[in-house]
C-alpha cells in the first residue's frame, strides 16, 4: 500500500481545504510531521484511517465528532485519499455524519455519511467500471485489498503513541486481548467452546442413559419385590430374578388347573340338586292350586249365574232404550209447539187449516211490496251522490279561492326568489375570502398555543445550559488544580535527585537555594489525563447545551414575532366567527341550483295558474247543474216510497216483517204435526218393551232392568271364570306329566349344602386364577424390563468411554487436566505468534540498543496456577539476566516499544497475507532518547525505508527537524489549521 495524496476539508481543526502530496513527501523515503500541540498532526493520520475504514482510532473514534466546529454551514466535510494497493490505483472519498443548520427554517438537520471508490487506472474485472458508492461495499472492498481489519491497520501501519509501551508492560490478560484482536484467533476460542459444549452435551446424554438404567433397575426391583445386594453383580442378579419368576409362574398355573377341576365337579352336583328341587316345588304348587279352587266353588257358581242373567237382559235393554228415546222425542215436540204458539201470539191448539190460510195471506202481502225495493235502494244511492256533489262543489270553491290568492301573491314570490338566487351567486366569492382569512387566523392560533410550550422549553434549556456551565467550570477548576499539584510534584521529584555541587538539569546551576518540597497528595499523569478528558466532555456538553438554549430562544422570538399583538382568546373567537360565516356561505352557495330551479318554476306558474282557475270554475258550474236535477228526482221518488213503508223505516223492513209472521205460522203448524207423530211412536215402544221382558224370562220390566251389568263387569266375570278353569287344567296337566311322575312332594333335596360347596370351590379357583395371572404378568414384565435393561447397559458402555475421552480432550484444549503448561488452545496459538513477534522485534532492539537488549518469550504458567504462555521479558546482555520489561528506563522503554511495534507489524502483515506496506507512520516518543541512541533509531528507520518504503515520523523533538530534511508542518490559528511542506 502506497499513499499518493490526501485532501481534507472541514475535518477536525482544518477548516479550509488542505492537501498533502505523499509522493513529494516520500521522495526521500522519510519525512517528519511536526507542529504545535493541538494543531492537528494526529488528525492527519485520523483522516487517512477515516478515508480507508470510515472510523478513527482510539477514543476519538468513540466521540464521532469529526467536523470542524468553525467551518461554514455550506462547506461539506470530506476526506479524499488517493493510493495504490496491489497494483490498483484508486481514489477514496468519504464524508462523516454530522449536524448542519437547516437551509429553510430554524434548527439543525443530519447530513448523512457518504462514501465512494473510483478506479483511477481502470477497474478490475470483477468490479464495476463506474466505481462504488455504497458505504458497506466500499468498506468490504478496501478491507479485501489491504488484507487486514481496521484494528490491525491501526497497529501495523499507524504505530500509535503510547500504545506499545502499554502493551510492553501489560499483564497476560490485556496482552491476550490485543493479540487476539490482531491475529484473529477467535476461531480457536470457538474450538475450545465447541469441546466444552460437546462435553456438556455428551455428559447430559450419559446422565440420561445412566438415569434410564437406574430407573429400569428400580422397576425390576419393584416388580420382583427384591433389590440387589450392595456390591453384587447386577447382571447375575437379573438372571436369578428371571429364573425365579418362571418357577413361580409354573407353580401357580398347576395349582390353578387342579382347583378349576374341583370347581367344575361342584357346579355339576349343584345343577342336579337345583333340578330336583324345581320338580318338588312344581308338584307342591299344583296340589295347592287344586285345593284352593275347590274351596272357592260356591263363589264361582255365583259368578256364573250373574253373568247368565246379564246376558238374557240384553234384548230387554235394547227395547228399553228405544222407548226412552221415543219419550224424549215426544217431550221435545211438545216444547216446540208451545214455543211456536208463543211467537205467533196464538193458542197452541188453533186448527191447522186456519194457521196455513193466515200464513198464505201474509206472504201475498209481502210479494206486493217487492217492486218498491229497487227504488228504495236507488233512493239511497242518489242521496249519497247528492252529498258527494255538495262536497265536490265546496272543495272546488276552496280551490278557486286558493288559486286566486296565489295569483295575487305570485309577483312578490318571484321577486323574493330572484333575491335569493343573487344571494347564492355572491356567496362563493365571499367564501374564498373568509376561508383565506380563516386559514391565516388558524395558523396564528396554533402559534399562540405553541408559544407557552416553547417558553417552557426555553426555561428548561436555559437551566440545562447554566448547569452545563457550572459543571464545566468545576471540571476546569479541578483540571487546573491537578496540573498545579502535578507540577509541584514534578519539582519535588527533580529536587529529590539533586546533589550538592552537581548542576541542576533544569537551570544548570550547582547551587540549589530553594529545592521543591514533596506534596502530601501527589498527582499522576493518569489523573491529569482523566481530568482533562472530563473537562473536554464537560466543554462539549456546555457547547451543546448553549446551542440548544440559543435555538430555544430563537424559536420563542420567532413565535412572538409571528403572533404580534394577537392573543389566543381573541384569535379563538375570531376563528369561531369565521368558521360560522364559512359554514353559512357554503350552505348558501350549495343552494344556488335549487334556488335557480325554484325561480324558474315560479316564472312558469303564472300561465299555469290561469288555466287551473278556468278549469275549476267550469267544473263548479257543471257540478251545480247535476246537483239541482238530482234533487228533483229524489223528492218525487220519496213520495212513492213513503206510502209503501207505512210505519216502518223502509220498504225492506216492512216486507221482512210480513215474511217473518208467515214463517212463524208455518213453523207452528209443522210443530203440531211432529208432536202427534211422536206420541204414536211412544205408545208402540212401550208395548214392545213389555213383550221383550216376558220373552227373556223375567217377571216384569223392572226385574230385567235390574239384571243389567256393565261391559267392564261382564269382562271381569268372564276373565275370572276363565282363569279358574285355566288354573285347574294346568295343575291337573302338571301332575299327569311324565316329568313329574314319581316325584314325592315331601322329598328332602339338600340344595343348601351343594350350593355352599360350589361357592367354596369357585372362590378357591378364582383366587388361584388371580395368583396365576399375576405370576404370568410379573414374569412378562420382568422379561421385558430385563431386555430393555440389557439394551441400556449395552448402549451406556460406549457412551461412558466416549464421554471420558471427550472430557480429557476438552480439559487439555482449555488448559486443564493433563495440560502441564495450563495453556488453552487459543493461548497456545497466541504464544506462538508472540514468540514470532519477539524474534522479529529482537533484531531491531539489539541494533537500537547496541546489542544490549533482546526480547525473551516465556510460556510458563502464571502465579497460583493461572494461565501463562504470553510472558514477555527483556534479556540484559550486560548482566546476562532476564528482567521484566517494566524495569526499563524511559528511553529504553521507547526503544523496546518501537522494536516491538515494528516486529508486530511485520508478523501481522505476513500472517494476514495483506498488501505490501509501502507507507508507515510512527507517532511520538523520540524525546526520551539521547543523541547516540537516536542515531541507532534513525539507522533502523533508514532500514525501514529500504525497498521504496515511506516512513512518516510524528515528533516535537527539535533534533529530529535537523536530521530529517523533508518536513510537513502543521500551523494552528483561529481560522483553522494549515499545512506546509518543506524540503
Amino acid at each position: 500500500m502506497r499513499l499518493h495524496s490526501l485532501e481534507i476539508t472541514a475535518f477536525g481543526p482544518y477548516r479550509d481545504h488542505q492537501r498533502v502530496d505523499f509522493d513529494r513527501l516520500g521522495a526521500d523515503g522519510l519525512f517528519l510531521l511536526h507542529g504545535d500541540t493541538g494543531a492537528g498532526k494526529t488528525t492527519l493520520l485520523d483522516a487517512v484511517a477515516f478515508a480507508l475504514y470510515g472510523t478513527v482510532p482510539g477514543a476519538r473514534g468513540e466521540v464521532k465528532r469529526l467536523r470542524c466546529d468553525t467551518a461554514e454551514p455550506d462547506t461539506v466535510t470530506k476526506v479524499v485519499l488517493e493510493l495504490t494497493v496491489q497494483g490498483q490505483r484508486l481514489r477514496l472519498e468519504r464524508s462523516p455524519e454530522y449536524q448542519r443548520p437547516k437551509k429553510r427554517g430554524d434548527g439543525y438537520t443530519t447530513q448523512p455519511a457518504k462514501a465512494s471508490l473510483t478506479w483511477v487506472d481502470g477497474a478490475p474485472t470483477e468490479q464495476p467500471p463506474e466505481g462504488l458508492t455504497r458505504i458497506d461495499e466500499v468498506g468490504r472492498t478496501v478491507q479485501r485489498l489491504l488484507g487486514m481489519t481496521v484494528d490491525q491497520f491501526f497497529q501495523v501501519v499507524m504505530l500509535p503513541q503510547g500504545e506499545f509501551a502499554k502493551f510492553l508492560r501489560s499483564d497476560t490478560a490485556e496482552r491476550e486481548k490485543l493479540l487476539e484482536k490482531l491475529f484473529g484467533t477467535q476461531r480457536f476460542g470457538e474450538v475450545e467452546r465447541w469441546f466444552v459444549d460437546r462435553r456438556r452435551e455428551r455428559a447430559r446424554d450419559v446422565e440420561e442413559q445412566t438415569q434410564q438404567v437406574r430407573e429400569l433397575l428400580a422397576r425390576v426391583s419393584q416388580v420382583s419385590g427384591t433389590e440387589p445386594e450392595a456390591g453384587a453383580d447386577e447382571q447375575n442378579w437379573l438372571e436369578d430374578i428371571e429364573k425365579r419368576s418362571v418357577r413361580e409362574m409354573e407353580t401357580a398355573q398347576a395349582e390353578h388347573a387342579r382347583l378349576r377341576r374341583e370347581r367344575e365337579d361342584a357346579e355339576t352336583k349343584l345343577t342336579e340338586r337345583r333340578e330336583l328341587a324345581q320338580k318338588v316345588r312344581r308338584v307342591r304348587q299344583a296340589n295347592a292350586t287344586l285345593a284352593e279352587i275347590g274351596e272357592q266353588q260356591d263363589q264361582h257358581d255365583t259368578w256364573r249365574a250373574e253373568r247368565e242373567a246379564a246376558q238374557r237382559a240384553v234384548p230387554v235393554l235394547a227395547a228399553s232404550s228405544a222407548a226412552l228415546r221415543a219419550e224424549q222425542e215426544r217431550d221435545k215436540a211438545r216444547a216446540e209447539v208451545v214455543a211456536a204458539a208463543a211467537s205467533c201470539e196464538l193458542d197452541a191448539e188453533t186448527p191447522l187449516t186456519g194457521l196455513r190460510s193466515l200464513a198464505g195471506a201474509k206472504r201475498e202481502e209481502a210479494g206486493g211490496l217487492a217492486h218498491l225495493i229497487p227504488e228504495a235502494q236507488q233512493q239511497e244511492t242518489d242521496r249519497k251522490k247528492l252529498t258527494s256533489l255538495a262536497g265536490r262543489i265546496s272543495a272546488d270553491e276552496g280551490l278557486e279561492t286558493e288559486l286566486v290568492g296565489q295569483q295575487a301573491t305570485l309577483p312578490d314570490r318571484i321577486g323574493t326568489a330572484r333575491q335569493q338566487v343573487d344571494e347564492a351567486k355572491h356567496a362563493e366569492p365571499r367564501l374564498e375570502i373568509v376561508q383565506a382569512r380563516g386559514t391565516e387566523v388558524a395558523a396564528l392560533l396554533r402559534t399562540a398555543r405553541e408559544l407557552p410550550d416553547a417558553q417552557k422549553e426555553l426555561a428548561a434549556a436555559t437551566a440545562r445550559a447554566q448547569q452545563a456551565i457550572d459543571a464545566h467550570q468545576q471540571a476546569r477548576d479541578l483540571l487546573q488544580d491537578l496540573r498545579a499539584r502535578r507540577l509541584a510534584g514534578m519539582a519535588a521529584e527533580l529536587a529529590a535527585r539533586l546533589s550538592p555541587g552537581q548542576p541542576c538539569p533544569v537551570c544548570g546551576s550547582p547551587e540549589h537555594p530553594e529545592p521543591g518540597k514533596p506534596i502530601d497528595d501527589p498527582v499522576r499523569a493518569e489523573d491529569e489525563d482523566k481530568a482533562q478528558t472530563a473537562e473536554q466532555r464537560a466543554a462539549t456538553r456546555r457547547e451543546k447545551a448553549a446551542a440548544e438554549a440559543q435555538r430555544a430562544q430563537q424559536h420563542v422570538e420567532n413565535l412572538a414575532e409571528r403572533l404580534g399583538e394577537h392573543t389566543e382568546t381573541d384569535l379563538a373567537a375570531d376563528l369561531a366567527e369565521l368558521r360560522a360565516e364559512r359554514d353559512a356561505l357554503q350552505n348558501t352557495a350549495a343552494q344556488l341550483p335549487q334556488r335557480t330551479k325554484q325561480l324558474a318554476e315560479l316564472e312558469e306558474s303564472t300561465e299555469r295558474l290561469g288555466e287551473q282557475l278556468s278549469e275549476v270554475r267550469t267544473r263548479i258550474a257543471a257540478t251545480r247543474s247535476e246537483h239541482a236535477t238530482l234533487v228533483t228526482t229524489v223528492d218525487e221518488r220519496e213520495a212513492r216510497l213513503r206510502d209503501g213503508r207505512a210505519d216502518f223505516p223502509s220498504i225492506a223492513d216492512r216486507r221482512k216483517h210480513l215474511l217473518d209472521i208467515a214463517t212463524r205460522l208455518e213453523q207452528l203448524a209443522a210443530a203440531r204435526t211432529t208432536r202427534d207423530d211422536a206420541e204414536k211412536r211412544l205408545a208402540e215402544h212401550e208395548t214392545a218393551l213389555a213383550e221383550a221382558a216376558t220373552t227373556a224370562g223375567f217377571d216384569d220390566v223392572a226385574a230385567s232392568l235390574a239384571a243389567e251389568r256393565s261391559e267392564e263387569r261382564l269382562t271381569q266375570l268372564t276373565e275370572a271364570l276363565a282363569e279358574v278353569e285355566e288354573r285347574t287344567a294346568g295343575a291337573r296337566a302338571a301332575l299327569a306329566s311324565a316329568e313329574l311322575s314319581g316325584v314325592d312332594a315331601d322329598a328332602e333335596v339338600g340344595l343348601e349344602r351343594a350350593t355352599e360347596e360350589a361357592v367354596v370351590a369357585r372362590e378357591a379357583a378364582e383366587r388361584t386364577a388371580a395368583l396365576a395371572h399375576r405370576a404370568e404378568q410379573r414374569q412378562r414384565d420382568i422379561a421385558q424390563l430385563a431386555e430393555r435393561l440389557r439394551a441400556a447397559w449395552a448402549k451406556l458402555g460406549p457412551a461412558l468411554a466416549e464421554h471420558a475421552e471427550l472430557e480429557a480432550l476438552a480439559d487439555v484444549v482449555n488448559g486443564r487436566g493433563q495440560n502441564a503448561r495450563k495453556m488453552s488452545l487459543r493461548a497456545y496459538v497466541l504464544a506462538a505468534r508472540l514468540e514470532e513477534v519477539a524474534i522479529a522485534a529482537t533484531r531491531r532492539l539489539q541494533r537500537m540498543s547496541g546489542g544490549r537488549y533482546s526480547f525473551v518469550h516465556s510460556d510458563a504458567a502464571g502465579a497460583r496456577g493461572t494461565r501463562g504462555g504470553l510472558g514477555l521479558d527483556v534479556l540484559d546482555d550486560y548482566s546476562g539476566k532476564v528482567r521484566p520489561a517494566k524495569t526499563l528506563s524511559g528511553g529504553e522503554s521507547f526503544l523496546a516499544s518501537l522494536s516491538l511495534a515494528l516486529g508486530l507489524a511485520d508478523v501481522v502483515a505476513a500472517e494476514t497475507g495483506g498488501a505490501l506496506l509501502d507507507t508507515l507512520f510512527i507517532d511520538e516518543g523520540f524525546g526520551t532518547l539521547d543523541a547516540d541512541t537516536l542515531d541507532l533509531v534513525m539507522d533502523t528507520l533508514d532500514d525501514l525505508r529500504a525497498g521504496g518504503r515511506v516512513v512518516g515520523l510524528v515528533s516535537h523533538v527539535e533534533e529530529m527537524r535537523q536530521r530529517i530534511s523533508v518536513r510537513l508542518r502543521v500551523r494552528k490559528s483561529r481560522d483553522g489549521s494549515t499545512l506546509e511542506i518543506r524540503t
